[in-house]
């Protein structure tokens, strides 16, 4: 187990610069604007061969009345119980603020050691800009400058140091690279804003581990979220909520939506949610229709199915039926998560589709199927000639690649197509993945070549054409 560290401090003093400074990644969006991160996002750092797990918390502020900032707090200081070692950041360029104190007050009384780090130390005198920080009664104060990085590497010289006694062996790039192939299947939750995926996220782990607030737009990062469900691995990916084009504004919910379609590559399966209150609207169908061009598995999710009347479920019903014809291999659960109705079956599902995506398919059984299926619905004639599909073999895995070679493959017609992707779907039975055919012309390696005639035969048309002189 990896030691952690958690970077706390009020909102917009730069955690989230110094994240991704530490992680050397740009997980973490950042922005120049208060209260931009709201979940706890963890990420893997590593210094002087030594790793550890870092967090990225929201700002947290003294605020007493029940609204999002509460519930961001809430996470941080899930954050600071969980931490072997709190980093705090405060902003130089503000000096010590009254909600500096209030968080050295609330670490005190927790009884946590902390390391105070002065950010935005640039373009400043640092002795002047320093001087408001030592009535804290830290012993040792980390000027630094997140966003070009000057000091960071001190401080993490200090971090390393004081975490000394939580590494338990010496941990190398390679021995976190072997964890993270421990992290078992990679679920990502999409959908259009207040559907209730943060919920369902919560509902999944069994705690409160993302913020959930009754507004669109509440999830702006995708969080990342490892645990385990009857000894099985799995990795929660918490997404942003996905708008129709003309209705997302600022650059942040762009790069939110950014993430959400990154999510989506790193993802094995992907669960969409579905709010069953409003039916099943086009940017549903077009967020369907990103999942299945990234290959990923899919499931879907009609959520809050039990706040509806009979006749609404039925009319819901009738509308997947119709519209979601094309997508018979994902299965689909009618869910409360809220109320955790309907969601134990995801697992099934997810797992199912996992399992589909990433099979093995052999090759003496892939020209099996596409015999029979030939023999049992011939391709058709094109210009007078039959298409002839001759032998098929595997071309990768998640999703499923078969690579079918045959003459004149590229004037197939979709209905045949579709014919030979159900023939194969039903015989390797391989559900809740979509199955991806490459169809290869061989070429005539005579074609273009003009036939080389004999001396025989050139004697011959010699002759027959003073005959007919």
């Amino acid at each position: 187990m990896l030691p952690t560290v958690a970077l706390i401090g009020r909102p917009n003093v730069g955690k989230s610069t110094l994240f991704n400074r530490i992680t050397k990644t740009r997980d973490a969006i950042v922005a120049d604007f208060a209260g931009l991160t709201r979940d706890r996002k963890y990420g893997k750092a590593i210094h002087d061969d030594k790793a550890f797990m870092l967090i990225d918390t929201g700002g947290l502020s003294d605020v007493e009345e029940e609204n999002i900032d509460d519930m961001m707090a809430g996470q941080s200081l899930q954050a600071i119980e969980e931490a072997d070692l709190i980093v705090l950041l405060v902003d130089a360029k503000a000096g010590l603020m009254p909600d500096d104190a209030w968080i050295i007050k609330q670490l005190r009384q927790r009884d946590k050691e902390f390391m105070l780090a002065v950010n935005k130390t640039d373009g400043i005198n640092i002795d002047e800009a320093l001087s408001d920080f030592y009535q804290v009664g830290q012993d040792q104060l980390y000027p630094m400058t997140a966003s070009h990085g000057r000091g960071v590497k001190s401080l993490l010289d200090e971090i390393v140091f004081n975490l000394g006694p939580h590494f338990s062996e010496p941990s190398s790039e390679s021995d976190t690279d072997a964890d993270d192939d421990t992290k078992g299947v990679k679920i990502a939750i999409v959908g259009r804003p207040n559907v209730g995926k943060s919920t369902l996220v919560n509902r999944l782990l069994g705690e409160d581990r993302v913020v959930v607030f009754d507004m669109p737009g509440t999830t702006r990062d995708s969080i990342y979220i490892d645990y385990e469900r009857d000894e099985k691995p799995y990795t929660l990916i918490d997404t942003a909520g996905v708008r129709r084009k003309k209705n997302v504004n600022g650059m942040v919910e762009k790069f939110s939506i950014v993430k959400t379609l990154q999510a989506i590559d790193d993802a094995n399966v992907v669960i969409l949610v579905v709010d069953a209150q409003e039916d099943l609207v086009d940017q549903d169908l077009h967020l369907l229709g990103l999942c299945i061009q990234s290959g990923r598995g899919l499931v879907i999710a009609i959520n809050k199915w039990d706040g509806i009347s009979v006749e609404q479920r039925n009319r819901i019903k009738s509308e997947l039926d119709r519209r979601l014809n094309f997508i018979d291999y994902a299965e689909i659960h009618f869910i409360s998560a809220l109320h955790g109705s309907g969601v134990g079956n995801l697992y099934e599902s997810v797992d199912k589709a996992y399992e589909s995506a990433r099979a093995k398919l052999s090759t003496k059984k892939l020209n099996e199927i596409l015999e029979v299926a030939c023999e049992q619905h011939q391709p058709p004639l094109v210009s007078g000639r039959r298409i002839k599909l001759r032998y098929a073999h595997a071309g990768g895995s998640n999703p499923p690649i078969i690579v079918i070679h045959g003459n004149q493959t590229e004037k197939l017609p979709d209905h045949y197509k579709r014919y030979l992707e159900k023939t194969f779907r039903r015989e390797l039975n391989l559900w809740g993945t979509p199955i991806q055919f490459v169809f290869k012309t061989t070429e005539n390696p005579f074609e273009g070549k003009a036939n080389k005639r004999s001396k025989a035969y050139q004697a011959k048309l010699k002759k027959n054409s003073k005959k007919n002189r």
